[in-house]
């Protein structure tokens, strides 16, 4: 509000306040103020430069929360212009006018009707105004002035991102940083403790501790094993008005979960460990597994098995499954109960991914003695030879011996050994076999010439199994007699020139032998002296080849008209 130099009277409006600060008592009371300076409860002192106004403010305090059975007494507005008589009427307008503030019009009284949450709205502006009850005039500009809503500690300190769940490495050192936890309270951070938080921890000593105004969380005890102890619920503390008795808190959980690390060696159960194994395992088969434990976990519990000594070496491997982290052993070569009965290994297993800080746990390996039992296992008989060869000359008598296969039981017991003959059902049966002496012989009058060899299975039983077969091949080759005559190759029909000369060759006969080539060629050509011979023409063997030939040359005599196995035509004369 202006004031004109020339006025003699200058309104000055008074506030009566309701002052009341938090766990204190409320004081009422009117306090005469002049001119821009308005005095404060406790001691406060507030200047205000507002030279020429008619209206002088204090800013006015409401409790929060406040619960009582009658509306909170807020403060007073008096103008210097009120003579008590009524005639000043007090008009208050602004946030919460009329509804939460209400005011007596004649006495300037500003009472609040409603309770207060600071921390929903901190502060109220508002509007005052003195007129004249008989005129409507003001006596005053309306003029803005605050009610901040005053704080009490009525907000706990809050984890707003718990639970929380964290991890730290075992074996960490003391003091290791875990997590950082905070909380937050609502409350005025500027007026007293309501808002100063503290941490403590309630679950989760001695192993971990945390800073009471930080709220970092840190390991408190040296070498924290995992396996030993793998999950930690801690309870982590804030409490207000910086820890004193009466503070509110609030509280979370951190889980904390140690994480692995290689801090333990590989360890066989056993010192000794016995396996059984028959002779009859296939080479290449897994014939048994093996496992060290390890305490770690992941990564750290990885390792290899290896055979460092023993007699097995070059008979027995070993390999490492990595999912079952169990060494696997396989046969490399055959075994034989009848020539060893019993193997010796020494078997490693180690870690493959080694932590040098903590190298002076280990070392991270460790070694067990594997004995292998060989088993006996009732074998079929044993062939002398893994196939057989024999020969037998064509056209030999019914029931000749072509030879004889031997097999024999290799089990220690040596049982008796029979003999049979394989036959599919369309095989041509030629040969037989002593059940006894595995002697083969023929049932038929062989043909070379028809079928030069034989291929026979033969099998082998134990008198004491006779389930339990073995069988070999036997090629039977059928040996050349001679026992087929020559035969010319052809019919032959032959025509000769009149004009041909004497000794000249006129044609080639050949003859063939289906006997082996040692019982064939070579072959003699010579005409039959039982038949009428034709003494134009004569036969010779073909004896002046420089390799033997199944051939004979016919040649023309110097002699008459041609014979009747000739035939003549006219042939052109050689220059």
């Amino acid at each position: 509000m202006k004031i004109t130099s020339t006025s003699c009277i200058c309104p000055v409006l008074v506030c009566l306040c309701f002052v009341q600060r938090c766990h204190g008592t409320a004081h009422h009371g009117s306090i005469k103020v002049t001119r821009n300076q308005t005095k404060h409860i406790e001691g406060e002192t507030e200047v205000h430069h507002r030279p020429k106004r008619g209206w002088v403010w204090n800013q006015f305090f409401v409790l929060e929360e406040h619960m009582g059975p009658d509306p909170q007494y807020v403060g007073k507005l008096h103008s210097n212009s009120d003579k008590g008589d009524g005639s000043v009427k007090y008009i208050l307008t602004g946030e919460g006018a009329g509804t939460i503030f209400i005011i007596d019009d004649t006495t300037g009284d500003i009472h609040s009707t409603k309770s207060l949450d600071r921390e929903q709205k901190t502060h109220y502006v508002l509007h005052a105004q003195a007129i004249d009850r008989r005129t409507n005039k003001p006596l005053e500009p309306e003029s803005e002035f605050i009610i901040k809503v005053q704080d009490i500690n009525d907000n706990a300190p809050k984890f707003t991102d718990g639970p929380y769940i964290v991890t730290v490495p075992e074996m960490s050192d003391m003091g290791t940083s875990v997590l950082q936890v905070t909380a937050t309270d609502a409350d005025d951070p500027t007026y007293g403790n309501s808002a100063r938080v503290v941490y403590s921890i309630l679950q989760g000593q001695p192993y971990f501790s945390v800073d009471p105004k930080t709220g970092v969380i840190r390991t408190a005890l040296h070498n924290m094993d995992r396996e030993a102890r793998e999950h930690y619920s801690v309870v982590i503390q804030a409490k207000d008005m910086a820890g004193q008795v009466g503070g509110l808190s609030g509280s979370t959980t951190v889980n904390i979960t140690l994480t692995d690390v290689n801090d333990n060696p590989p360890r066989f159960p056993q010192k000794h460990y016995q396996l059984y194994v028959p002779e009859s395992a296939q080479v290449g088969s897994a014939v048994g597994k093996i496992k060290a434990n390890d305490a770690d976990t992941g990564s750290n519990a990885d390792m290899t098995y290896s055979i460092i000594n023993g007699d097995g070496i070059g008979i027995f491997s070993i390999s490492t499954d990595k999912e079952t982290r169990e060494g696997i052993l396989s046969l490399k070569k055959p075994l034989n109960y009848e020539k060893k009965k019993s193997y010796t290994l020494t078997i490693e297993g180690a870690n493959t991914h080694l932590d040098f800080r903590f190298s002076h746990l280990g070392p991270f390996k460790d070694a067990t003695m594997l004995k292998i039992i060989v088993g006996d296992v009732d074998e079929p008989p044993l062939f002398s030879m893994p196939s057989y060869v024999m020969e037998v000359y064509e056209n030999a008598k019914i029931g000749t011996v072509v030879g004889t296969v031997l097999a024999e039981d290799p089990d220690s017991d040596n049982s008796l050994v029979r003999y049979f003959i394989d036959y599919s059902a369309e095989d041509d049966r030629c040969f037989n076999i002593d059940v006894n002496t595995g002697t083969i012989r023929t049932t038929k009058v062989l043909d070379r010439e028809e079928t030069s060899w034989y291929n026979i299975t033969v099998a082998a039983s134990e008198n004491d199994n006779p389930g339990l077969l073995s069988h070999v091949t036997v090629g039977i080759r059928v040996l050349d007699v001679n026992d087929n005559p020559p035969e010319l190759a052809r019919e032959y029909d032959i025509v000769v020139c009149e004009n041909s000369k004497p000794g000249q060759v006129i044609h080639t006969i050949s003859a063939t032998d289906k006997d082996d080539f040692a019982n064939g060629p070579r072959f003699n050509f010579f005409l039959d002296e039982h038949l009428s011979i034709n003494p134009n023409f004569t036969l010779k063997d073909n004896e002046a080849a420089a390799v033997p030939s199944p051939s004979g040359f016919v040649h023309a005599r110097e002699m008459g008209a041609c014979g009747p196995a000739m035939r003549k035509r006219s042939c052109p004369r050689l220059a």
